[in-house]
């Protein structure tokens, strides 16, 4: 055998375990660099969420999910922003001045929101838990008045809300929804889990 096989043959072992050590320490570097983004577990546990709402149109909802628990955005049509001022009368809690679920400061107004085109609430009744059911169609519907003007309804045991997530009177649930802390980064980008600029 010549000396020239055998250096072509470390040659070819040296090139292959080095290419096997770059692949390997590749593999090594992946999941450590993906620490650094938030685990699911720290998402769940309430780590802020940032939302795109540029694509959602007038009438929709987008539905994120937050601490577990899903969180609607609403971009309501001007005419369901003009409806929530006829509505005080009939609602159980019209300026949301009830504890169990504090509305942040920003949120203390009619529309329930920090821009009144967007409701931003956690989807979930304030009776047993359950997730309302969107009834943005006005008018007479089953289980609604014949005067609706478009909100929510929790079919577990009828309560109903308006568009922006406030009880009606004489319903099971004890308080309007829950308006979880939130801020805008952009005129396309929602921060829900964080009101407060660093």
């Amino acid at each position: 055998m010549s000396d020239n096989a055998v250096d072509q043959g470390k040659r070819t072992w040296l090139i292959t375990t080095g290419c096997a050590g770059a692949v390997g320490g590749v593999a090594a570097a992946v999941p450590f660099v993906s620490t650094f983004a938030p685990s699911e577990r720290a998402k769940a546990a309430g780590a802020p969420v940032e939302v795109d709402i540029s694509a959602l149109k007038p009438g929709e909802k987008l539905t994120v999910e937050w601490r577990g628990k899903p969180v609607w955005i609403v971009r309501r049509t001007p005419e369901q922003v003009e409806a929530l001022k006829t509505l005080d009368g009939q609602l159980a809690d019209p300026e949301s001045k009830r504890k169990a679920y504090p509305t942040p400061e920003y949120a203390l107004n009619t529309h329930r929101s920090i821009k009144p085109e967007y409701f931003v609430a956690v989807g979930i009744c304030s009776h047993l838990g359950c997730s309302p059911s969107d009834k943005f169609a006005t008018g007479a519907q089953p289980s609604l008045p014949d005067d609706w003007k478009g909100g929510f309804l929790c079919p577990c045991h009828g309560s109903t809300f308006d568009m922006a997530g406030r009880v009606f009177k004489n319903k099971p649930a004890p308080d309007n929804l829950e308006v979880p802390p939130h801020m805008y980064l952009s005129d396309a980008k929602l921060l829900i889990g964080e009101d407060k600029k660093a």
